[in-house]
Formats: C-alpha cells, structure tokens, sequence
C-alpha cells in the first residue's frame, strides 16, 4: 500500500558550529521537500547494536559470568563496551550492553538490578521474556510496581522454536560480515573496518564529552535532550569510537546513506567520525523523525528500523524491545 505524502516538511532549525546565513532556514525547507519524503521512508537508517539491551553490574559478577549468562564472549563485551584493562575491572551499579535474547540458551534464570527510570514492561523486553513471567518469577502485586534498589529474578526466554524466523528477532552478536542475524556485504565491512581505524588514530571525545556534545545539539535543533541521549547511550553508549560492521559510525550510529541525506538537509558535508557532525546528523534525523511519525515511539523505532519498514510491517521483536529500553533510558536522563 503506498504511503501518504507528509502534508508539510518537517521544519527543523539546524546550527553549524560556524554562522549560517538567516536563508539556511529557507534552505533547509527546500532541500527537505525533494528529500525528506523518499529518503525518510526509504528503510533502515541507523544500525547499532540489534538485540542488544542493558545489564547492570551487581557486586559479585564477573565478564566472564556476564558473558557466559547472555550466550557472548568477554572479547566481544570489551569491544562493544570498551572497557578499559580487557574488561579485568568492572564496577557494581554501571550498565554494560549486552545481547538482548536469552543469554546461555538453556533458558537458566537471571537476575536484575531495578535501578532509576526502570519499569517492569522495560525490564521485560530488554531480556526478551514477557512481563506477566517476571510477575509471576517474583509474586510481584497486581500494581506491577517495581521497588528501586530491588534484585528481580529473570526467568529465561522461550526459545522460538522453528527455524523459518526473520532476522530481525536474532540476538546474536557480530562475527565475520554478520550482526545479530544480518549479514553484510564485504564492501560495507571493510568500510567499517577504515572507519574503525582512523578513529582509533583520532583524538575523540570521552562519554562525558560526547554526552554534552549531544545534548547541545538537541537543545540547538529543538529535539528533546533526553531522547537524543537515550539513542545514543543505547546504540554506542555515547562512544564516538564505536563503529559496526554494517558502518554505522560514532555515539549515533550512523550510516552513510543517512549522513549523505543530513548533509543535503543542513546544507554542508558532515562527516560522521567528526563528535559534533555525528551528534548533529543523529539529531536532526531524529527531529525528522519525531514530526513525521504518529509518536514518540514510533519515531524510536524509526530510527532503529526504519520508518518506512516500521509503517508497512509493524515493528519486530528486537525493535519493540529497542523502544523500550530508549524510552527507559529517556526517563532516567530526563
């Protein structure tokens, strides 16, 4: 079924870091018009970390267990995490991301810690199980009132049984050309490969820094500060560094098709190893997002899956669990 054409542009006010002329509004209108509509719906637009939720560190825990509890590798928790010292010094209360299915695969409970921003429908989807199992691992009341400061047993996820499912419900980590059940071109990987590198040579940013970087430009392009840190934090962790073998690029997660189409709308060439055009090409893309889509949610999921796809298709299981940890995170950086 064709999709209804937006009845106006979306109307975003951008801010180069150098003076833009007061015509760059006018500008944007213009490129917007003969962009927006079939670049915005044309599929996916960002690709970070596909089925990949939050887990916070308990005391006791160790990468290893960690590791060994979501079905990954220590090396891959380290890379995707980057953490310092090959993961030797983890610290109780600090959030790492990690594989969003079952872990092990042999369906052994888990246990999280409810920490602020929490709710127990986020909970539920972040470790693939259903909310009424979590009730009922934990005799919560009918409330589902979840206590801050609690440990909630998670129990594991059904398996899905046959083997005729689409990709987007794969939570496997990245090897070779393939990521959570996707693979990509060769070409595409090895972009992502001199992406790697030459931000690995670059001077970038800490979290810290690259958390203020992104709030700034939200504030500056009207976007929600919450919102855009919350993407961010769930597809990099607000690191520039992070590079996907699909080629999606710094704290947002960017792809090039998407930083070619920012560019167009901003009127100058952004380049997404850049901390400022990175953060500047995720949260334009999310104001795009936020006025073209029904809801807040659905411009989340937008940005993970594609808003065209996300129309036609209704969101997959890994986007629904996506939205909600965004929406989690959005309310504990509000």
């Amino acid at each position: 079924m064709p999709l209804s054409r937006p009845t106006a542009p979306p109307r975003a006010t951008v801010r180069a870091r150098s003076s833009a002329p007061r015509s760059s509004a006018r500008r944007w209108l213009r490129i917007a018009r003969a962009l927006s509509v079939p670049l915005l719906l044309a599929g996916l637009v960002t690709a970070g970390s596909p089925g990949w939720g939050l887990y916070t560190i308990r005391d006791g825990d160790t990468l290893g267990d960690i590791a060994a509890r979501y079905g990954t590798t220590v090396a891959r928790l380290v890379e995707v995490n980057r953490l310092p010292g090959n993961g030797s010094l983890i610290i109780a209360g600090r959030t790492l991301q990690v594989p969003g299915g079952s872990g092990s695969g042999s369906g052994g409970a888990r246990s999280h810690l409810v920490v602020p921003g929490d709710t127990l429908s986020g909970i539920a989807a972040r470790y693939g199980v259903s909310q009424a199992d979590v009730t009922r691992a934990n005799n919560l009341p009918s409330s589902n009132v979840v206590v801050l400061g609690a440990t909630l047993r998670i129990p594991g996820a059904k398996s899905s049984g046959g083997g005729g499912g689409n990709a987007s419900n794969a939570s496997t980590p990245s090897s070779g050309n393939t990521f959570a059940g996707r693979t990509y071109a060769a070409s595409t990987v090895s972009a992502a490969d001199r992406n790697r590198a030459q931000l690995a040579r670059r001077g970038v940013p800490s979290r810290d820094g690259m958390r203020t970087i992104i709030a700034d430009r939200a504030r500056a392009n009207g976007v929600d500060p919450a919102l855009a840190l919350a993407v961010s934090y769930q597809e990099s962790g607000w690191n520039q560094r992070a590079v996907s073998v699909a080629n999606a690029v710094g704290a947002m997660q960017v792809i090039p098709t998407t930083t070619d189409w920012i560019s167009g709308v901003v009127g100058r060439r952004l380049d997404p190893r850049d901390a400022h055009d990175n953060a500047t090409t995720g949260v334009v893309l999310l104001k795009i997002l936020t006025r073209s889509a029904s809801s807040e949610r659905q411009a989340v999921a937008g940005y993970y899956q594609g808003l065209r796809s996300v129309r036609e298709r209704g969101m997959y299981t890994d986007t629904e669990r996506y939205v909600d940890n965004v929406l989690a995170l959005k309310a504990r950086f509000g």
